[in-house]
């Protein structure tokens, strides 16, 4: 048996609309992720980007497992002494509900040239209302 390698990306994508209607972000983050990438696929090659674009609606209602509401962090520093800032999961989701989502995303997806690429195809909607009907998007059941 031989392997087959992709040496070029893929012309045409699919695109898959997830509704995170009172689901867990973590365990979301994680599929979607694998659907970013193309694991999924009989051809996946980790240096060719061959993934999926995936659309998400309804961020402002996921839903985080024990205390992570009040006892998860996400940090930031400006480089400067002193300057390391820190915000809570609940009070990033009041600021901005898709901002949550995004950055488990983005925590999942290998750190290399291809991140960029890859989380252009990520589209994150607080609502259930979205603007990407010419894609036609499949939905996906998790």
């Amino acid at each position: 048996m031989k392997t087959r390698i992709l040496t070029t990306p893929p012309k045409e994508r699919k695109w898959h609309l997830i509704d995170m209607n009172e689901k867990v972000l973590g365990r979301t983050a994680t599929h979607i992720a694998d659907l970013l990438r193309g694991k999924g696929k009989a051809d996946f090659t980790p240096h060719i980007d061959n993934g999926d674009g995936v659309i998400v609606i309804n961020a402002s209602t996921i839903r985080m497992t024990g205390e992570k509401w009040s006892q998860k962090k996400y940090y930031s520093h400006s480089g400067y002494p002193g300057g390391i800032k820190e915000i809570s999961a609940e009070n990033l989701h009041e600021k901005d509900p898709s901002a949550l989502l995004h950055k488990a995303v983005s925590g999942m997806i290998p750190k290399n040239k291809l991140k960029k690429d890859i989380l252009k195809r990520l589209r994150i909607f607080p609502s259930a209302e979205h603007t990407m009907q010419a894609q036609k998007p499949e939905p996906i059941a998790l």
